[in-house]
């Protein structure tokens, strides 16, 4: 059952290596699970140690020779079970840690656990549940555990709430299909679409539909900035073992916005690992992004390939149809008494997202309900006079970024990479500062589209440009230049 270790441990390199060795001198360093379970047959070579004592000694000289953090995470933790016929048996908390301590370090434990507790041949190590596990410092070990990492979903968003349309419908059926069966569907299940286009409200719908229908099932939904925070978490705080097992022993991992890892090497290479482990282990993954897993810029080819794997259902832009069903649903759904007509305007005049149109409904249901005006065409178009300007100029982030790539004979790749050459970064602070004062999104949207950026950094471009606008002649020309283009 031991695998064999990289290193290439013999026993020869460890010849001599007795209860005299000057290793086994102790150093304040004792594990604390050893001396918490019973052995059978274990005593040192003499007869005149107990199994306590050999055993913090043969976790010392591991601590010496594999390295602080690798000991504290695969060493530590383990407990002594039993010496029985030549076999050395660990107990483990979890699969992960067998597997690892089985494959990487089974040789060096056989032959100092030898020296220790005598004829020693062979190392196995099981799974053991234990009552207080070193993982229910920071999650219970039940159902809440999906709840206590999940981002909180909100009740308005469920699949009775979700108006279905042409543009939509194919990702509406997959999502249900998914939150309906029992089994595995779509691994993964992939939803894609604009701002504000509905994947949130699926990714919500399916969670929901998920714990109602099954109450034991661990579902957990969080964004793709939340997953890097902790993980960078778990670096700085020197606990990456207690983020795996949080993360793989989960029965569906939701991810949102997973565009927002892109260009972050570290997160991404932990969610490969992570998306892996769960398909391979029959666990459903569902992730949504603004783009197609092939368009994901800043993503490494290889997690690119995984997410493209299973079921990939894009949402397109709501058309007037859709549009006007929504508002009459929304409409409905807060009883508010809005003219058809009105509702009708509404669906014409905006037809960027979804979010916009459900916050213009509110603007007008709150202006009539405070000030006691009659809604009506012409005082739903005074009141939303801003929104339907900016509705009219229809610019998209990435229209913005293929203009202002092309104005500087740059690649659009640019506009997502590391990279911050002068003459890379000016063109990139450019098409921020202009999705900025040409769209509506706010600067942590417009730093996902910029290659998952934070959004200090968009706040910090808006803010450049701007000042150079006023500064510098040849910048004001340019941003002259590119919105006069992009209007027309």
């Amino acid at each position: 059952m031991s695998g064999r270790d990289t290193t290439n441990v013999t026993d020869t390199q460890y010849q001599g290596y007795s209860q005299d060795h000057p290793d086994h001198t102790d150093n304040g360093s004792a594990i604390g699970p050893a001396g918490t379970t019973s052995a059978t047959g274990l005593t040192g070579p003499t007869g005149t140690t107990g199994p306590n004592d050999a055993w913090e000694r043969v976790t010392n000289r591991m601590r010496q020779d594999i390295g602080e953090a690798a000991w504290r995470n695969w060493i530590k933790p383990l407990r002594v079970g039993r010496l029985e016929d030549g076999t050395l048996t660990l107990e483990a908390s979890s699969n992960l840690a067998r597997e690892r301590v089985t494959s990487q370090y089974a040789d060096r434990l056989r032959v100092i656990s030898a020296a220790e507790f005598g004829s020693v041949k062979k190392i196995e190590v099981r799974v053991v549940s234990r009552a207080a596990p070193r993982m229910s410092q920071q999650k219970p070990a039940t159902k809440p555990a999906g709840e206590a990492l999940s981002a909180g979903l909100d009740p308005r968003y469920t699949f009775a709430n979700f108006v279905v349309g042409k543009p939509n419908e194919l990702a509406f059926a997959v999502a249900r299909r998914t939150a309906e069966s029992a089994t595995v569907a779509f691994n993964p299940l992939f939803l894609y679409g604009g701002v504000g286009l509905g994947k949130t409200h699926l990714m919500h719908a399916i969670a929901w539909h998920i714990r109602e229908q099954d109450p034991s099932r661990n579902v957990v939904y969080l964004s793709a900035e939340k997953f890097m925070y902790r993980f960078v978490q778990a670096l700085r705080f020197r606990d990456t073992m207690s983020f795996k097992e949080q993360f793989r022993s989960v029965d569906v991992l939701m991810i949102d916005d997973v565009q927002f890892i892109s260009g972050k090497d570290s997160t991404q290479e932990e969610f490969f690992h992570t998306f892996n482990a769960l398909v391979e282990d029959g666990r459903q993954v569902i992730i949504s992004a603004d783009k197609s897993p092939t368009d994901l810029e800043g993503m490494e080819e290889r997690l690119r390939s995984r997410l493209g794997w299973g079921m990939v259902a894009d949402i397109h832009p709501a058309d007037y149809e859709l549009r006007l069903g929504i508002l009459q649903a929304k409409a409905e759904q807060a009883r508010l008494a809005v003219p058809d007509k009105v509702l009708e305007f509404l669906a014409h005049r905006i037809s960027s997202n979804v979010r916009e149109l459900e916050g213009a409904l509110t603007r007008i249901a709150a202006h009539a309900s405070l000030v006691g005006r009659e809604i009506s065409i012409d005082s739903a178009a005074e009141l939303l006079s801003d929104l339907l300007r900016a509705s009219s100029r229809q610019v998209s982030v990435d229209e913005i970024q293929k203009r202002v790539a092309a104005h500087y004979d740059v690649r659009v790749a640019e506009m997502f990479s590391a990279r911050r050459a002068r003459n890379i970064a000016r063109p990139r602070q450019v098409a921020m500062y202009l999705a900025k004062t040409l769209t509506s999104l706010s600067y942590p949207e417009i730093g996902r589209q910029f290659g998952g950026r934070d959004h200090t950094t968009v706040m910090h471009a808006v803010r450049s440009i701007e000042g150079l606008v006023a500064t510098d002649q040849g910048i004001a020309e340019d941003v002259s230049l590119l919105r006069s283009l992009l209007a027309n």
